[in-house]
Parts: structure tokens; sequence; C-alpha cells
């Protein structure tokens, strides 16, 4: 666990680094208002201690994302009901622990999962707190990147320890979604995680995190490859990666390594062209069609199969 904690840390820096340079070719952000989240509920994991701005939106690539949330939520996206498969996919969207891809990365992909019959529910977690006005987020990203060849680097152990308000929203989102498994018409033993980026790192710290959660397979979505110290009874893995992220694509697949030698499930599929950040954007590129293997993967692994 310890070593495990180390490897989390080291990712969670080279995360904020890369979203940090991401940041200042980024397309224009335009503030808006908080939309419309029908179904939302609060998890029980409470407010983000010493939290000084409030939750905020804007849109940019033509998606929305929150950023400065200090309340954790969980929005079911449930199958029709004559589909249904039983399977359950908790959605962790991406943003460098700074914002959350709320619609590519999280509405899209839950929508696009319940029409195959799986209940999905998009997680949106506690963030690091940024600055409260457009101009003061945009001016903080780029003082952190262009400060990080001179700032001391940060001890592994105390940014893995960063971690712990994300890591907690997800347990509370798993606890949650088992609790009311019959209500949603859910397996309990069924429930899967899939994160993207910022998300794919808390999908990997949260499978970690204790015996208690225990997900029925986890999907990592251009997320950090760094090894870890495997569970012997680990999930089956799905990661996709396009070979030029500009992130992630040239440190090595320590992580499926790790998996191979553990002798547990893994599939991994390495895109010629993809960038980061893909999700569920409509591209050119052959990375677009992660989302149809993936589907092709959970139902390998009986997600997609009715059981009585």
């Amino acid at each position: 666990m310890q070593h495990a904690r180390r490897v989390l840390g080291t990712m969670v820096l080279s995360l904020a680094i890369g979203f940090a340079a991401n940041a200042s070719a980024q397309d224009e952000m335009t503030s808006i208002d908080p939309p419309a989240q029908p179904g939302a509920i609060v998890l029980s994991t409470g407010p983000l201690p010493n939290a000084t701005s409030s939750e905020a939106w804007h849109r940019q690539y033509g998606s929305a994302f929150a950023r400065n949330v200090t309340v954790a939520t969980l929005t079911p996206f449930l199958p029709d009901p004559a589909k249904a498969t039983g399977a359950a996919i908790i959605v962790a969207p991406g943003g460098g622990f700074r914002t959350l891809s709320m619609e590519n990365e999280g509405w899209a992909v839950a929508r696009a999962l319940a029409d195959r019959g799986v209940a999905a529910f998009v997680l949106k977690y506690r963030l690091n707190q940024t600055p409260p006005d457009m101009a003061g987020f945009r001016r903080s990203m780029t003082e952190l990147f262009s400060d990080t060849g001179r700032r001391p680097r940060p001890d592994p152990q105390t940014a893995a320890t960063s971690l712990a308000p994300q890591i907690a929203d997800a347990r509370s989102a798993f606890a949650l979604v088992r609790g009311r498994s019959t209500e949603w018409r859910v397996d309990p033993d069924r429930i899967g995680m899939i994160g993207f980026s910022a998300g794919a790192m808390l999908t990997l710290a949260t499978t970690l995190s204790g015996d208690d959660v225990k997900p029925a397979s986890i999907g990592l979505i251009y997320g950090p490859l760094t090894p870890v110290t495997v569970p012997v009874d680990a999930p089956p893995m799905f990661v996709a990666l396009a070979a030029d992220d500009p992130f992630f694509a040239n440190s090595g697949q320590g992580l499926i390594d790790s998996w191979r030698t553990a002798k547990r499930p893994v599939e991994f599929h390495l895109y010629e062209n993809g960038g980061h950040g893909f999700g569920m954007y409509p591209k050119t590129t052959s990375s677009t069609g992660w989302f149809e293997a993936y589907v092709r993967w959970i139902g390998m692994h009986g997600m997609l199969t009715p059981r009585p």
C-alpha cells in the first residue's frame, strides 16, 4: 500500500503539471451559469474542508466544465428497464483535479452506457481550489506550469495524501449505489468504474484503497501507466491511450506489465493518434472507437448479460 501511495503521489504531480501545460494552449474558456443537474445526489462526504471559492462552471471545446467543486454529487443515468442488464459503472471525469469535464467525460459517457443497458453514475468529486474568477484561474494554471522547474519537487507521500477527498468521494459513490441497488435494479457485485485522465488516476487509487470497494471492473482512459503493486484479486482492467498523448504516451507501460505479471485480466488499446482528452468527442482518429471496444470488453466480462 505504501508503494501504491508513492506511485500515486508521483502521478498526481505529473498530471497537475501536464494539465497546466495544456492550459496555455486551450481554446477560449467562457463562464456559464451552472447547468441543471436533475437527479444529482449529494454524497455523504460533506463540504471540502477550508474551501473559500464556490463551485463555478465554464464552457470550453463546446463542452461544460465544473471547477471549485466543494460538495460531491452522484448523478444516476438509468437504462430502460426493458434493456437493463443489472450492471453499473461509476464514471469519473478528468481535469487535473482542478476542473471536471462533466459533459465530454461524464454525462455523454453515462448516456451511452445507459443506452447499452448499463446503469451509469457520474461522479462529480471535490476538487483542488482555484481562483474564483476566470482570469485568475487561467493565471494560476500558467504560473503553476512556468514555476515548476524552479519549485522544489513535492514529497510524493504528501501528493498522494492530497487525493484523500477524491478517494473518499469515490468510495461514498460505491456505497450509495450498493445501498440503493434494489431501487436502481443494480447487481451490487457488478459495479465497475471508469475514469478519464485524473479520473483514471482516481479510479486506480480507489481500486487500491481498500477491500471494501472492489470494483467489478475498471476502465482507465488516457491516464498514467506507472507500475503499481497489484492486489491478488485485482479487477479486470481496460486501458485506452493515444500514442501521441502529450502527457502519458512516453512513460512506458508499467501498469500493463504490473497487471500481467500479477496474472490479472487486462486489455490495452494504444491508438496511433488521438491526443489527450478525446473522450466522447467525434474525431477522425481511430481513438474514437475506444467506447465500442470498451463496451465489447465489459460484455466479455458479463456486464451486458442480464441475470435473474
